[in-house]
């Protein structure tokens, strides 16, 4: 939970992973419109992807090089790219204070935080729930800093999200590499429209 807290630099203060395009496009309006959208992210877009790449890291299903370079390549476009391996850098950089396992500075988030859990002895059902529990906290952070939901409704979604958190970290947890994959193209979509955004205060 230390390495996944809004004290590490992996919070939600710079990246939006879209949903500022989302807002801005009249996409995700409400309450009821973001939980749709986070929804969605969780079973079928890059939330789901992120946990299937955490799972195959922390069982060492392949080695870190292969996996950085499939998690780069799963990136949907370039701001989502450079949030990943930033992101990662930035966690390697911070979980150095805990003695982290030896990773390259360019290994994507996911990865970087699989194998340092793995490396810590954190069970990778814990690591997933965390990690999951995390995206949605940051993108609920993320909805009150664009003014669309307040503390009251981001706890209220917090909380109506939390058994679907639980059941894809369980879904997650026997996942293989065969199961990545999505079907949440307007988030892509938005990402990239988001790179010509002006003006925006994050980053993706």
């Amino acid at each position: 939970m230390a390495w996944l807290s809004p004290v590490f630099p992996t919070g939600g203060f710079a990246y939006s992973a879209g949903l500022e395009q989302a807002v801005a496009d009249d996409l995700v309006s409400d309450e009821a419109s973001l939980q749709s959208w986070l929804e969605t992210l969780l079973t079928h877009g890059s939330f789901w992807n992120e946990a299937v790449l955490i799972a195959a890291t922390h069982r060492q299903e392949d080695d870190v090089e292969s996996l950085s370079a499939l998690a780069t390549s799963l990136a949907p476009t370039a701001e989502r790219h450079r949030e990943t391996l930033d992101q990662g850098a930035a966690f390697l950089d911070a979980a150095n204070a805990w003695g982290s396992a030896d990773l390259p500075r360019e290994t994507p988030l996911p990865v970087a935080l699989g194998a340092v859990c793995q490396s810590a002895s954190i069970p990778l059902i814990d690591t997933l729930t965390a990690s999951l529990q995390t995206l949605i906290s940051n993108q609920l952070q993320a909805a009150i800093r664009l003014s669309l939901i307040g503390q009251t409704g981001a706890a209220r979604l917090l909380a109506a999200l939390e058994p679907m958190v639980l059941a894809t970290a369980a879904r997650a947890e026997t996942s293989t590499l065969n199961d990545l994959g999505g079907s949440a193209f307007l988030a892509d979509m938005v990402s990239a429209r988001h790179e010509t955004l002006e003006p925006r205060l994050f980053l993706s």
